[in-house]
């Protein structure tokens, strides 16, 4: 049996969904994807869920919004376009929501190692 490798684009698509219900619960934070041979390995969110004021502990936020997951999801798959010639590394996406309005950037890191090299 022969097993088609799944393109880079689709496996965003399904880190993403997987995703979807953390996201649901988070107003900021950063979505991350170790990638190893043009391979999603581990990926996750890094944030604060929790904020303390005077003492009390509370929930921040309300999380993304449907439509603010799509465009978040969109900017994923789109920002793989400027991923030029290298094949291990990780990508970051940080995002926040202010006002209802979701702000969102990508960060690459490319990995070589020179054992490969020599």
């Amino acid at each position: 049996m022969i097993i088609e490798p799944v393109s880079l684009v689709r496996q965003v698509e399904i880190v993403f969904k997987e995703l979807r219900q953390e996201l649901g619960e988070l107003n900021s934070g950063t979505v991350f994807l170790q990638i190893r041979n043009n391979s999603v390995g581990k990926f996750g969110v890094r944030h604060n869920p929790l904020e303390s004021r005077n003492g009390l502990v509370h929930k921040v936020g309300e999380g993304l919004a449907e439509s603010q997951w799509q465009a978040f999801r969109q900017l994923a798959l789109d920002s793989l376009k400027y991923k030029v010639n290298w094949t291990h590394g990780e990508i970051t996406f940080d995002f926040t929501v202010k006002k209802d309005t979701l702000y969102a950037s990508v960060m690459f890191e490319s990995n070589y190692n020179m054992s490969n090299l020599l």
